[in-house]
C-alpha cells in the first residue's frame, strides 16, 4: 500500500493563494478560480509572480506540507518547509560517509550506472521506432556508445574520471536525441546541444522546465526518509545547491523527463507558440506552454510500472521515494550498495 500525496502548481501570474477555513482558495483579478482541502493537498509549487497569504504560509509550515517557489522557467528559487524531523543518526552517517572518498565512489558509480543504462534504453527506443535506416544505425551506434560509456565507468578509479566518462556520455546522448524528434518536429525542436541559464532553443526550455519539478520531487522525496538533500555525491557541495536531490533524479532523467518531452514533441501536443523567445536569446516556455507541461507531468507521473528489484506495480510518481529508501538503508549499512532504478 502506498500513499501518493497530491502536488497543486499554480502557474497564474498575479495569482492569490490564501487560507479559508480548511481550504486553500486561489483567487486571480479578485475571482475564485479554484477552492480545495487543505488534507486533499501534500505540497504548493508556485511558478512566477504568485502571491501566498502568511496565514496559508503558516498552516502548510504546521502540518508539513511543503511550499516550493520556482521561476517563471521552472527553475528554483526557495522552500518553506516545518520543522525537520528526519532521523539525525541517518543523517550523521550520511555526512561521514560523503567525505569517505571509497563510499563516495561507488555510490556515484551507481548512479551514473543508472543514468546511463536508462539513457540507452531510451536511445534504443527510439532506433526500433525509426523509420529512416541511416538514422537507425547512428542511434545503434549511440546506443553502443553509452554502453562502452558503462564500462569506462565500471573502471574509473576516482570521482574527477567518473564525472569525465558522465559528461563525454551525456554529450553523446543529447546529440542523438535529435534523430528520435520526427522529422516534421526537427525545425521547431532541434536540440542545439544542452544550453541551460538561459536555455537557448526550445528543446533545451522543455527539458530544463522538466528537470525543475523532477529535482523538487526528488528533493521531496529524500526529506521525506530523512535525508540532507543539500549534501550529495556525484554533484559538488554548493551553497544553496540541492546536489543530494541533484544525484538522485539523474537515474531519471531520461525515463521521466527526456520520454516526455520526445512525447509531446512527436504527437505535436507542444507547438511553437507555446514558447517565448526572450532578449539575449533565451528561450522559455509561456504561460499556455507550462499548463500543457504540468498537466502532462502529472498525467505521466500517474503511470504504473513495476518494479524490478520490489517486484510490484507502483505509479511513477512513488519512484523517487523508493530509491530515496534505498539509499537511506545503503547509507545505514542496510544494503550492501545502491541499486538504481533501471527501466525495461
Amino acid at each position: 500500500m502506498y500513499t501518493l500525496l497530491n502536488t497543486l502548481y499554480v502557474m497564474t501570474p498575479h495569482a492569490y493563494a490564501h487560507l479559508e477555513n480548511a481550504t486553500l482558495r486561489i483567487d486571480v483579478d479578485h475571482e475564485k478560480k479554484l477552492q480545495v482541502p487543505l488534507h486533499h493537498i501534500g505540497g504548493l509549487v508556485c511558478f512566477g509572480n504568485v502571491m501566498i497569504s502568511p496565514a496559508l504560509m503558516h498552516r502548510l509550515a504546521d502540518e508539513g506540507k511543503s511550499l516550493v517557489l520556482l521561476e517563471e522557467n521552472g527553475r528554483f528559487k526557495a522552500r518553506l518547509e516545518g520543522p525537520v524531523s528526519g532521523n539525525i543518526l541517518l543523517r550523521q552517517a550520511q555526512h561521514r560517509l560523503a567525505a569517505d572518498p571509497a563510499f563516495a565512489l561507488e555510490i556515484t558509480r551507481a548512479l551514473i550506472a543508472g543514468k546511463l543504462k536508462n539513457s540507452r534504453s531510451v536511445v534504443l527506443r527510439g532506433a526500433r521506432e525509426s523509420a529512416d535506416d541511416e538514422e537507425t544505425a547512428i542511434l545503434t551506434r549511440a546506443a553502443d556508445n553509452l554502453a562502452a560509456s558503462l564500462r569506462a565507468a565500471k573502471d574509473a578509479q576516482n570521482l574527477d574520471s567518473l564525472r569525465g566518462v558522465e559528461g563525454e556520455a551525456a554529450r553523446g546522448y543529447f546529440s542523438a536525441l535529435n534523430l528520435i524528434v520526427k522529422p516534421q518536429a526537427r525545425a521547431v525542436f532541434e536540440l542545439n546541444g544542452r544550453t541551460r541559464r538561459p536555455p537557448l532553443d526550445r528543446f533545451n526550455a522543455l527539458l530544463s522546465f522538466l528537470y525543475s519539478m523532477l529535482m523538487n520531487d526528488c528533493r521531496s522525496a529524500l526529506e521525506s526518509v530523512g535525508l540532507d538533500p543539500q549534501l550529495g555525491f556525484l554533484h559538488a557541495v554548493r551553497p544553496g545547491r540541492a546536489a543530494l536531490a541533484l544525484d538522485l533524479q539523474e537515474e531519471f532523467r531520461a525515463i521521466l523527463a527526456d520520454r516526455l518531452a520526445l512525447t509531446l514533441i512527436n504527437r505535436g501536443q507542444i507547438a511553437a507558440e507555446d514558447f517565448d523567445q526572450r532578449e539575449g536569446g533565451a528561450v522559455m516556455l509561456n504561460d499556455k506552454g507550462r499548463r500543457k507541461v504540468v498537466t502532462a507531468w502529472q498525467e505521466r507521473k500517474q503511470e504504473e510500472v513495476t518494479h524490478p528489484l520490489l517486484e510490484a506495480k507502483m505509479p511513477l510518481a512513488i519512484l523517487p521515494l523508493i530509491q530515496a529508501r534505498f539509499l537511506a538503508r545503503t547509507l545505514r549499512g542496510e544494503m550492501e550498495g545502491y541499486l538504481p532504478y533501471l527501466a525495461k
